[in-house]
């Protein structure tokens, strides 16, 4: 009776092991979605803007990025790139708030800066790549998503 309750509780111990080993080695890939563009600034040369991403990590993990990069274009223009390199914690099974500032120039983005003072919502592309630390080691996720993005003006 005594060996088979110590075989019950070994298996039950390694069942429930494997359980939180098969989550941890189990990877599932953030969804990254821009939420919304605020403009935070504007020059003779060019402005500032946040860009306001909304990142879930389905996972049952804390995951930790080491680097985000993407490149915006908004009505079709290319705005330019942007880098984030300091770390950002991403709670297990949650949402976070991730922004990003971007600098641009009027050189080159033509319609897209009128698009900026004429519209409320924005056509934009995002393509780039998050560099996340897991359980198993460094995870590169490729970013690509397009849709139309609020645009919050500067002066409402």
């Amino acid at each position: 009776m005594l060996r088979t309750a110590s075989a019950l509780a070994l298996l039950s111990i390694t069942v429930s092991s494997c359980a939180t080993l098969r989550n941890v080695l189990s990877f599932t890939k953030p969804d990254v979605a821009l939420q919304e563009i605020d403009l935070t600034g504007i020059g003779m040369t060019g402005g500032t803007m946040d860009l306001i991403f909304d990142v879930y990590n389905p996972n049952d993990y804390r995951l930790r990025s080491t680097r985000l990069e993407v490149a915006l274009a908004l009505a079709g223009t290319d705005f330019g790139e942007a880098l984030i390199d300091k770390p950002l914690d991403l709670s297990p099974q949650n949402h976070s708030q991730v922004v990003m500032p971007v600098r641009f120039t009027w050189v080159g983005v033509g319609a897209a800066a009128r698009s900026l003072f004429q519209k409320q919502e924005l056509p934009y592309g995002v393509t780039g790549a998050v560099l996340l630390d897991t359980p198993m080691g460094e995870q590169r996720v490729e970013l690509k998503s397009n849709g139309n993005v609020p645009l919050k003006k500067l002066i409402p």
